[in-house]
């Protein structure tokens, strides 16, 4: 879904007229205060957002927005030349912004940028989440087996390390892999690339 929030009514239609002319699902907002009351509106994919309103202006919506936890990607729209207020909303973490009058190119492209880079954010996200549960689940001595697994410990010096049974290694090995939903230790380190070693020696 793209949003449009915009207090001129003729952008508003014009840019739902050209998304639905691309399948682009779009909804129209006329002021700051409309769309922020509306909140939350669904999983947003992008937000065009006029910089000058009447009432909130777009920067302040931007906040307000980040602050509430939207992580939307926002491209601002501006008729005027500013380019103080494009360089405050880019390190504010603004996706674009573009300056009216812009091609339906362009607006079009940049949108379909921005759903990408946000179903992709998502995504990766779900998947951290996913991975944080799974890490959770295991039990301390299998977190302890885990991270000698990445450090490239075989099974005989796990066992040494841990003052186990090789058995016992080979069990909590198969419920680590298990658990984390890993084919094998090569996979689960490239699951988890920050713990690989963990501060500890590579074992030869």
């Amino acid at each position: 879904m793209i949003h449009i929030v915009d207090d001129e009514e003729p952008i508003r239609d014009a840019l739902a007229f050209l998304f639905a002319s691309r399948n682009l699902a779009s909804q129209g907002w006329p002021s700051g205060e409309a769309f922020l009351a509306a909140q939350p509106v669904g999983p947003c994919s992008c937000i065009l957002l006029d910089v000058r309103m009447g009432g909130i202006g777009g920067p302040e919506v931007f906040r307000r927005l980040k602050a509430a936890g939207n992580t939307a990607p926002v491209i601002f729209l501006t008729g005027h030349a500013d380019v103080s207020i494009a360089v405050e909303a880019l390190k504010g973490g603004a996706f674009h912004f573009l300056e009216k009058p812009f091609s339906d190119n362009q607006i079009v492209d940049l949108a379909l940028e921005a759903i990408a880079a946000h179903e992709a954010a998502r995504a990766a996200t779900d998947t951290q989440r996913d991975l944080a549960e799974r890490r959770a689940s295991l039990s301390p001595r299998e977190e302890e087996v885990m991270q000698l697994m990445l450090s490239g410990a075989p099974n005989k010096q796990i066992a040494d390390a841990l003052n186990i049974a090789m058995r016992t290694v080979e069990v909590h090995r198969g419920r680590v892999l298990a658990k984390m939903g890993a084919r094998n230790g090569i996979e689960l380190a490239m699951m988890l690339p920050d713990a690989h070693g963990h501060g500890k020696p590579q074992w030869r």
